[in-house]
């Protein structure tokens, strides 16, 4: 699934977690400040993440247990497959509990994880929490950068009815189609680890909606939860940044700079908590060392292409948005704007093409009905398009 990161200009939640250093830095404690926030306005713990509903467990009893011509794994797989049985469909927009996604029926991949768990075990089969290795995505809301990660899990027979190892005996669940996930590198992670995720990932999502308090008291439950979880310091740093605490937000952001030496991430929220500070020599500093790390960062050139659409550089700009979707072909908003720079050089073909690349990529219901509300009114103007530039198609 997809995980937040996110980075201040850029704010990084990450569902990854990292081999543990314990570098000479302050402990967690040091890096809390709760006076300087509220109580959070809802249950931030993690009791009731992975707790099954008495309409689960009505579920379970009903509807999968009652497959007596299929091992109860199987049973749940098919389940989670078919359209006319349970069929999470995929959006990033929200962080669910099982039992949300259960009601919903939708989530992210941390969320169909999750619920999934809370059935198996309903169910007494085994279950195994993996990160899945893949390439790194980003995605934007606002001025805050997300970069996603992946997990799946990995469901097994109830322990009585085995007797050495079968293949048959595990199935993986995941939003992926089986022949991607076959060549995808995996590891094991532990439960504390899961919900650490979904605590940072929680924190994102009220940061991105401007609920600091809650946010503040995600991202400490997730360290609580998982220490070696180091996305979540990330988290924090940022939230006081957007705080306005700029030296807690300095102090975590450091912190998190040790943890992960080769990681550009707290670096560029760290100059940009410097440039709050006004320390602008530090800051310069840093992006020096930034920019020998990592020359064209994430939206690198998205950036410089929505300067050039500013400018009235279609050309530029189409050329721009054509790299990043070479860099990261999976992102809509990058094949949204190249059809959008491609609509007003009077290329209709080409902002047909990127707007259907733009809805089949889109990870939530409104983004989806955006796009597909553009498409279909960028195909009424096509006649008229053809004879000039038109209207834009928003």
């Amino acid at each position: 699934m997809k995980r937040l990161i996110v980075l201040v200009c850029a704010l990084l939640l990450s569902a990854c977690s990292s081999t543990a250093i314990h570098p000479a830095a302050p402990p967690a404690a040091q890096l809390f400040s709760d006076s300087s926030f509220a109580a959070a306005s809802a249950d931030v713990g993690a009791d009731q993440i992975l707790a099954a509903t008495p309409a689960m467990k009505r579920y379970v009893d009903e509807a999968l247990r009652s497959q007596r011509d299929k091992p109860p794994h199987r049973a749940l797989f098919d389940a989670l497959y078919r359209r006319d049985q349970l069929k999470i469909e995929y959006d990033s927009a929200t962080t669910r509990t099982a039992a949300q996604t259960f009601e919903a029926r939708s989530g992210n991949c941390i969320s169909l994880v999750i619920m999934t768990a809370a059935l198996a075990r309903e169910m007494g089969l085994q279950v195994q929490f993996q990160s899945v290795y893949v390439d790194e995505s980003w995605s934007r809301s606002g001025s805050l950068y997300i970069s996603s990660g992946h997990v799946n899990i990995v469901l097994g027979r109830n322990k009585m009815f085995q007797t050495g190892y079968d293949a048959s005996a595990y199935l993986v669940i995941d939003f992926l189609p089986p022949a991607d996930i076959r060549s995808l590198d995996a590891r094991p992670i532990d439960e504390k680890t899961v919900l650490a995720m979904f605590m940072n990932n929680r924190a994102a999502e009220s940061l991105v909606e401007g609920k600091l308090d809650n946010a503040y008291w995600w991202a400490r439950g997730a360290i609580l939860q998982d220490p070696d979880f180091y996305s979540a310091y990330n988290t924090l740093g940022v939230i006081y940044k957007q705080h306005g605490d700029l030296a807690m937000a300095e102090r975590t952001m450091r912190y998190m700079a040790q943890l992960t030496p080769s990681s550009t991430v707290p670096l560029y929220n760290l100059a940009r908590i410097l440039d709050s500070m006004g320390r602008d020599a530090e800051a310069k500093t840093v992006r020096e060392q930034l920019a020998r790390m990592e020359p064209n960062p994430p939206f690198h050139y998205f950036n410089l292409g929505l300067k050039a659409m500013e400018e009235g550089q279609y050309f530029k700009a189409r050329a721009l948005f054509a790299r990043e979707v070479e860099r990261q072909p999976g992102y809509h908003e990058f094949h949204f704007w190249l059809a959008l720079a491609a609509y007003k050089l009077g290329d209709l073909r080409l902002a047909d093409k990127h707007l259907k690349l733009a809805l089949e990529n889109s990870t939530t219901r409104r983004d989806h009905e955006l796009y597909a509300g553009k498409l279909e009114r960028l195909r009424a103007e096509g006649i008229r398009l053809r004879g000039g530039r038109g209207s834009d198609p928003d």
